[in-house]
């Protein structure tokens, strides 16, 4: 048997029928008329709490719509991607020109309010999300440590004015103003790194809107989706977004943090990096995931081919257009493995890919072939596919692809594990482990050596610790997290007080 860097074990048969899958182009999803360019009806899965049915495929607003290169026609990307289906459209106030082509492609497609020729019922069937890279709510507030405070430009700073201009640059003519009836179907915080940059976007919630600090992103907003006041910083009651979410590609416990910390149910999608490589890092799947699922929130993945890094470009944020990828994939890594591990993730509803070149020749079309390779059941491979398909991911230099992701710190033991004492009872309280490349299977309740009893994981759907409560005497207790291979991680000794 061959054996993969994960600790786990790859059959010699299956690499064997995985190489011959990957020179043929074949895969274990549905069979399909490879290259023929069109399918009559796009696969949706729905989205989460949202009601809306999305296309498994999502256009991601980086790649030639961002650093378009010379001979490249970003709006016609765009308006091909509308043609075939495809109902979910990702963009960013940090992705350069990007709004502005969705702008160019939407005046082609009917898709701005008030202009002659205006499809209301054709805008209401697609789902238009962009971002702000920005934590405060307004400007002027003093920079913290890995905290973005504004964006710079003639819109204005903070993240009102970043919804704004999403709405100017793509309804309006990216001087300020958008139409009256513009709106996105969802505003994301984006790339959320860190837990300073949390405690802010929640200013405003968890503590006064008075508060000298400042307002997050969030508080201000929750205002713009409502048409409320609260932070009065939406005077005149505008409704300019309908749902909120977040992204991030770097550190699950992070992006755990946000969810979890979430009173108010605001947060309606997540946007998070998931590949074949994910379980080579501190990986989104078995922690970030599980956690949206049990919210019920709708979730997008990224990064299928990381950024192209699964081939010829290096392992880094792209920069400009000699970093897009113009191709179908490549014989040792074809394109269509990595969009099917991605979307038979547990819990990801759409997956965005971003579109470097189009052709009219179907079989060397990017969007054609990701949206053929997209139709797909979430349930089509089983966990051994999954495992076959990740040995892809070794291909590409050595399975080290996600430099944007935290690296591997395996299983971990409960978080903040503590010990009270009554008259009555002894009572053990914990936070959620965080899982290795295995999923969480259960809690161990250890006492003075000696298994007490069992308890089962859930996600932890808040900041309220898991809580666990004994009669029995003891002075001495542990609490154990154990993974679905049966591997364990232990907290520190527990001391029951005096």
């Amino acid at each position: 048997m061959m054996k993969r860097s994960n600790g786990s074990m790859l059959t010699r048969r299956g690499f064997m029928r995985l190489s011959a899958a990957a020179a043929t182009g074949a895969v274990f999803g549905p069979s399909l008329a490879r290259g023929a360019g069109a399918i009559s009806q796009p696969l949706t899965r729905h989205f989460g709490r949202i009601n809306f049915d999305v296309t498994t495929l999502g256009l991601g607003g980086q790649a030639s719509i961002q650093w378009t290169p010379p001979d490249v026609d970003p709006v016609a990307i765009i308006t091909k991607a509308f043609d075939l289906g495809v109902n979910y459209f990702d963009t960013s106030n940090a992705y350069g020109p990007s709004q502005l082509n969705f702008g160019k492609a939407f005046d082609q497609l009917n898709l701005i309010p008030g202009r002659d020729g205006y499809d209301a019922q054709r805008r209401e069937s697609i789902f238009l999300a962009s971002k702000t890279m920005v934590r405060w709510a307004e400007g002027g507030y003093p920079e913290r440590p890995n905290v973005r405070n504004y964006t710079e430009g003639e819109h204005g700073e903070g993240a009102v004015a970043d919804l704004k201009r999403s709405l100017s640059q793509m309804f309006g003519n990216d001087d300020g103003t958008y139409p009256e009836g513009a709106y996105l179907d969802l505003f994301m915080i984006h790339n959320l790194t860190a837990y300073e940059e949390v405690d802010v976007v929640y200013k405003g919630l968890e503590t006064p809107i008075e508060d000298e600090d400042g307002i997050g992103a969030l508080a201000a907003l929750r205002d713009y989706r409502d048409g409320s006041n609260h932070t009065g910083l939406n005077p005149d009651g505008e409704k300019l977004v309908r749902h909120l979410g977040f992204s991030g590609h770097h550190d699950a416990p992070v992006m755990m943090d946000m969810i979890q910390r979430d009173r108010w149910d605001l947060l309606d999608a997540v946007l998070v990096s998931i590949n074949v490589n994910d379980r080579r890092y501190r990986n989104m799947q078995y922690n970030v995931l599980p956690l949206a699922q049990a919210k019920n929130m709708a979730v997008i993945g990224m990064k299928a081919f990381a950024d192209a890094a699964m081939y010829a470009k290096e392992a880094r944020w792209s920069q400009d257009s000699d970093d897009v990828y113009r191709r179908v994939g490549s014989q040792a890594i074809p394109s269509q493995p990595l969009i099917e591990y991605a979307l038979t993730t547990p819990t990801v509803h759409s997956l965005i890919v971003g579109i470097g070149e189009i052709n009219d020749d179907p079989r060397n079309c990017q969007l054609v072939r990701n949206m053929e390779a997209a139709q797909i059941a979430p349930d089509a491979l089983d966990t051994a596919q999954r495992r076959d398909l990740e040995s892809l991911g070794l291909r590409a230099k050595n399975g080290e692809t996600n430099w944007f992701q935290l690296a591997d710190r395996e299983l971990t033991p409960p978080q903040n594990a503590r010990i009270e004492n009554s008259e009555t009872a002894i009572r053990l309280s914990w936070d959620t482990a965080y899982a290795g490349d295995e999923p969480l299977a259960k809690y161990e309740i250890v006492r003075e050596g000696e298994l007490l009893d069992t308890v089962e994981h859930q996600p932890q759907t808040s900041k309220t610790p898991f809580r666990y409560e004994t009669e029995t005497s003891g002075k001495e207790f542990q609490i154990v997290a154990v993974d679905a291979a049966g591997r364990k991680a232990v907290s520190d000794t527990l001391s029951v007080p005096a």
